[in-house]
């Protein structure tokens, strides 16, 4: 661990504000006193490595990312994207100050995150941005999500309930069944698979006059096991999902009610896969997903959503990151129980094979990769079949995985991997805000950075420039 001085007052505010602990409380459990910690959370105190330790062992954080930052809704990276826009590019603000600002006061970085955002939208929609309530330009998508990222997409209170009710539903040969009855029987709701054509464009249906779920017949099994577990997840949760709501005080009915469905759905992954059971198998089949698809009657997606929500202290599973891409690299879902440089406003980067996955449909295509900032991650990438067959609901999706190279040892899919000395791939952001000199896949110049172009020679990256 390095030996110079950690200023670490506002991470250490923001972890305790996040536990809704008072100071008295969280200094009792790291046996200091009130006042130091006080000092500690003004800057006025460096964290010792002692410190650090403890606040490891009484909260279940990772000290380098704790120390480095890691974990922030809006960091370095995403700041580095904002501040490379055509509008901001010529302000020349250096990565230590974009980082300073994300470390040491994070909920401004969020503000200027979300008023980009919100510019970006008004771009595409003139006339939301002229209709003058200005939270319409804050997109559902983007408000959801940062609501799931900044708790790390995981919610001990639904966890506790959907382990009890996974656990008294859970049978060897399908859960489907279980749920079925106990829909009916506990909640007078009868659960019916219907001809597609009886639903026009939705794939399930809760028709509260006549109390009937209604599921396509067009769901794959594996989804309308997840239809079944949703459904029982809104009346058995009712409570807790609506007061989840309410606390998470969304801007709109729309952002409320997407919230909602987000929830319920993460509910619904917890009753299939009652975390304890879940991360005892996860151990024990060494994160293999097909195996745990057998055990648990999921699909991939569902397994690899479920593995980011492993979250428990004293229980942790792998922190993985994931994302969800169409072939046009459209990324529909992404969600991160570790610390990885997302782009939030583009796309991925080209050197990760995440896309390599549609050219090798149903294979598992791994990779090491590496950040800008030295980090090593062990990564996979398959393709998955949308949840619903239709000729309207288009092709192969792809599904990326990933987690910092000291887990990987714990992967079934990393077996026979010289972990230490196997081919490295070199990735980045955002291409506007990469520092990689040498890249051929460069789509663009780097912002803020003079080129280096010179017409008597080519070289391989389009765009050269002038090393920071």
């Amino acid at each position: 661990m390095s030996t110079s001085k950690l200023f670490l007052g506002p991470r250490l505010r923001r972890l305790r504000r996040d536990r809704e602990m008072s100071q008295t409380d969280m200094a009792i459990s790291l046996g200091i006193s009130p006042s130091y910690l006080n000092h500690l959370e003004r800057n006025q105190r460096p964290v010792t490595a002692a410190l650090l330790l403890k606040l490891a062992d009484s909260y279940e954080i990772d000290v380098r990312s704790f120390a480095s930052g890691g974990g922030a809704r809006t960091g370095p990276d995403e700041l580095g994207e904002i501040f490379s826009d055509a509008l901001l590019n010529d302000l020349d603000v250096p990565r230590y100050e974009l980082a300073e600002l994300a470390h040491n006061v994070p909920a401004v970085a969020d503000a200027i995150a979300r008023l980009y955002a919100a510019l970006k939208e008004a771009g595409r929609n003139p006339s939301i941005a002229s209709a003058g309530d200005v939270r319409a330009l804050v997109t559902p998508e983007n408000w959801v999500r940062d609501y799931i990222q900044q708790h790390r997409n995981h919610y001990p209170e639904l966890e506790a309930c959907a382990e009890t009710l996974g656990g008294a539903l859970s049978d060897p040969l399908s859960m489907s069944e279980p749920m079925r009855r106990r829909l009916k029987e506990a909640w007078g709701i009868a659960a019916r698979v219907v001809p597609q054509d009886e639903l026009g464009n939705i794939s399930q249906l809760y028709d509260s006059d006549r109390r009937q779920f209604l599921i396509s017949s067009q769901l794959r099994a594996e989804n309308r096991t997840f239809a079944l577990a949703y459904q029982l997840a809104l009346v058995e949760f009712a409570q807790v999902l609506d007061r989840m709501v309410a606390e998470a005080a969304p801007p709109d009915d729309g952002v409320a009610q997407l919230l909602h469905m987000s929830l319920a759905n993460y509910a619904a992954g917890a009753i299939m896969m009652p975390y304890g059971r879940f991360l005892k198998a996860c151990e024990e089949m060494r994160y293999s997903i097909d195996r745990l698809c057998g055990e648990f009657g999921a699909n991939v997606e569902q397994v690899a959503h479920r593995f980011t929500t492993m979250g428990r202290p004293g229980a942790r599973g792998v922190p993985f990151f994931m994302l969800r891409v169409d072939p046009a690299g459209n990324i529909s879902k992404r969600y991160a129980g570790d610390q990885f440089p997302f782009s939030r406003f583009g796309g991925t980067c080209p050197r990760w094979n995440l896309h390599a996955a549609f050219q090798a449909a149903g294979q598992v295509v791994t990779q090491l990769i590496e950040t800008p900032d030295g980090h090593r991650y062990f990564t996979v990438a398959r393709t998955i079949e949308r949840p619903i067959k239709s000729d309207l609901s288009g092709g192969l999706l792809a599904i990326g995985l990933g987690c910092d190279i000291r887990h990987a040892h714990k992967l079934s899919c990393a077996e026979g991997y010289d972990l230490t000395n196997a081919p490295v791939t070199p990735v980045g952001p955002a291409c506007a805000i990469c520092p990689r000199l040498d890249c051929g896949y460069r789509a663009t110049a780097p912002a803020g950075r003079m080129l280096a172009v010179d017409r008597l020679k080519k070289t391989i990256s389009p765009y050269p420039f002038v090393p920071a």
